[in-house]
């Protein structure tokens, strides 16, 4: 649910400089070729699709409810259509650019440390809650009126460490090369889909489910297609260097 920046958009920008200088990092691993300027431009042109995508996801979900919240609707974004965007803007990038390679096991580490630091500047800044809950608990979260709530973005921030944690360990063990931001958005979407029962989101005409149920089965049936896609051809990219 949006709120002011504030604290959260510093920790966005963190999190976007500090995904930048990782991007970099890996994409100067190994050969001549990992030092393509198209690399850096596929990161950004990322971002940027990123960004409308979770505007556009953000409008179609809950846009409807805040429609008389001006505010709401020029702050409001999903990390949902983030993730669908962001893979679109990079595919598109990477035609435009006459990429060939493939980049995804990057921002398989890459992204969850980005949406990570999103989420503790939800926590910070009391945005994005959780239900409310009957009593306090020690796993409750009070908001800003002292009302105990389901610790929503705190789950997020544990889910994508979680992640982050078998990318690099599926980067050690050379774990499904080329497909691991497949696996992240199958693992996100059926995450976000059972979690969202517990977020405080928007319901759909006074029923149990939100316009970020019908987003979080687009990404698992997203990723499952491209991992299918994927796992029946090998590509070999500079990237895969991180592997090792």
């Amino acid at each position: 649910m949006p709120e002011g920046l504030n604290v959260y958009g510093l920790l966005a920008l963190a999190g976007i400089i500090i995904t930048a200088a990782m991007w970099g990092r890996f994409s100067r691993r190994g050969d001549a070729r990992s030092h393509d300027l198209r690399l850096t431009l596929i990161y950004f042109i990322g971002l940027a699709g990123a960004l409308i995508g979770a505007k556009i996801a953000f409008l179609l979900a809950e846009g409807w409810h805040y429609r008389h919240d001006w505010l709401a609707l020029l702050s409001g974004r999903s990390i949902t259509g983030g993730l669908l965007g962001g893979y679109a803007a990079v595919e598109i990038g990477k035609r435009w650019l006459k990429y060939p390679g493939t980049t995804g096991d990057a921002f398989a580490i890459v992204v969850p440390v980005g949406i990570a630091l999103g989420r503790v500047g939800c926590l910070l800044q009391g945005c994005c809650p959780g239900v409310e809950c009957k009593s306090a608990h020690w796993w409750t979260i009070a908001d800003h009126a002292g009302v105990p709530r389901w610790p929503a973005s705190l789950v997020e921030l544990l889910f994508n460490l979680v992640f982050l944690a078998w990318a690099m360990l599926a980067a050690r063990c050379n774990w499904t090369p080329g497909n691991r931001f497949h696996v992240y958005l199958i693992a996100y979407g059926v995450f976000r889909f059972a979690h969202e029962f517990a977020r405080d989101d928007a319901r759909i005409g006074g029923t149990i489910f939100t316009g970020y149920h019908v987003i979080a089965l687009a990404i698992i049936v997203f990723g499952s297609w491209r991992f299918a896609q994927r796992a029946g051809s090998r590509i070999a990219h500079p990237l895969e260097q991180f592997q090792r």
